[in-house]
């Protein structure tokens, strides 16, 4: 299974961006997806996470309302829409893809993930 994730860049304070992230090998309907991202000198955060329906989802309280995942399980293919974006949103973000069940309190954890793309860098300017 490979990720490529994708749709990082430059943006001032208060503008939107999406990343995308095309999931290669396995059937994707099966896999929870989820958001991480990490910026200098901290711990990998989770932003959010879908089941492999699409009808579940779960953030955190620093993104919600403001991110929201999505998924094409016919493209293979889960999105991150970030609106109203703010500085302390600059981090690499990086899709990952779980095999186990859709279980809301263990998908915070990067280590219940079993795949990961490379990620791909934000910075939002002040």
């Amino acid at each position: 299974v490979q990720l490529q994730a994708s749709g990082g860049g430059l943006v001032q304070t208060g503008a939107s961006l999406r990343l995308s992230c095309v999931v290669s090998g396995g059937t994707f309907s099966t896999y929870v997806m989820g958001w991480f991202r990490q910026a200098p000198g901290k711990e990998r955060e989770h932003v959010a996470a879908i089941s492999g329906s699409g009808y579940s989802t779960v953030y955190p309280n620093s993104v919600a309302g403001r991110f929201t995942i999505s998924r094409d399980n016919a493209e293979n293919t889960v999105y991150l829409q970030m609106n109203s974006l703010k500085p302390e949103d600059t981090a690499v973000y990086y899709c990952a893809a779980r095999l186990g069940t859709y279980v809301e309190y263990k998908l915070a954890r990067p280590d219940e993930y079993d795949y990961w793309g490379q990620g791909t860098l934000v910075t939002v300017s002040s």
